[in-house]
């Protein structure tokens, strides 16, 4: 898709968002080979001269990676828990995968209360600021240890579109395991169509058929509409793609991959 394509060749700044789904294999524990392909194809953007934050979700599935129980304790505790667990797994392997191509991480827990307070944004901004300065990939997570409601309901999607704003990015990508937008759901319907171009994202989510939430996810299709909703107001576009999907941010840079580009509706 040749807009794909345009799009990130002339972003700079770009947010990249995995989902929970997308690192997670067909039993919940954490696909390392998915994983490192992600982080390969973020290095390939910093060796064009792209800046780059990642949004990343993944620190249950983590959790119950590194442990192997309490994956169906519905207390709230537990699942804060394994969280906390499992946050410092998903940065370890962050680690070992970025060092491959010479590249640091940082970690940064955030709550969407963080961005409500001047203060915190301010810093917020000022160590992302300094991170991309030193060539330092920024990873943030929801930090879930604190935030009840964000394990209940999740919306990593809001809090890239939250991060997005605030760096002022140039583009913001969204990892999922679909291939984009549907006309309906693909899962039960053969003939469901993918969107390739969104204009307007408020009117799409009224349009369409939201399905449900994904298995490991928090969030859903229809939180991603929101988000793309969001930056479109500030002019950033947002593209949604199939992460699990081997070098997918790679082939639609090549004007190969196929997802859905959301348009940004002001000039920046």
């Amino acid at each position: 898709m040749e807009q794909l394509r345009e799009t990130i060749e002339n972003s700079k700044k770009i947010v990249v968002k995995i989902g929970s789904n997308v690192l997670s294999d067909e039993n919940g524990s954490v696909n390392r080979e998915v994983l490192h392909n992600i982080v390969e194809q973020v290095s390939s953007l910093m060796k064009i001269g792209k800046q780059v934050i990642m949004v990343s979700s993944g620190a249950g599935i983590c959790g119950v990676g590194a442990i192997n129980k309490w994956s169906r304790m519905g207390d709230i505790n537990y699942k804060q828990a394994l969280c906390a667990i499992g946050q410092v797994e998903l940065m370890m392997a962050y680690k070992e995968y970025f060092a491959d191509y010479g590249t640091h991480v940082a970690q940064m827990l955030l709550t969407r209360e963080d961005f409500d307070d001047p203060h915190r944004t301010l810093n917020i901004r000022n160590a992302m600021f300094t991170l991309i300065d030193e060539s330092v990939v920024p990873i943030i997570n929801e930090n879930d240890s604190v935030s009840v409601d964000e394990i209940k309901i999740g919306d990593n999607d809001t809090l890239a579109a939250l991060t997005a704003t605030l760096w002022n990015a140039d583009l913001m990508i969204v990892l999922s395991d679909i291939d984009g937008v549907f006309d309906k759901d693909p899962k039960s319907n053969k003939d469901a169509q993918l969107i390739q171009l969104v204009e307007n994202a408020d009117a799409l989510e009224a349009s369409i058929n939201i399905g449900d939430k994904s298995t490991f996810g928090t969030g859903g299709i229809e939180t991603k509409i929101e988000a793309a909703g969001r930056i479109n107001q500030f002019g950033i576009p947002m593209i949604l793609l199939n992460g699990k999907k081997q070098d997918i941010i790679k082939e639609s840079l090549a004007g190969t991959g196929k997802g859905t580009l959301f348009m940004g509706t002001i000039n920046k």
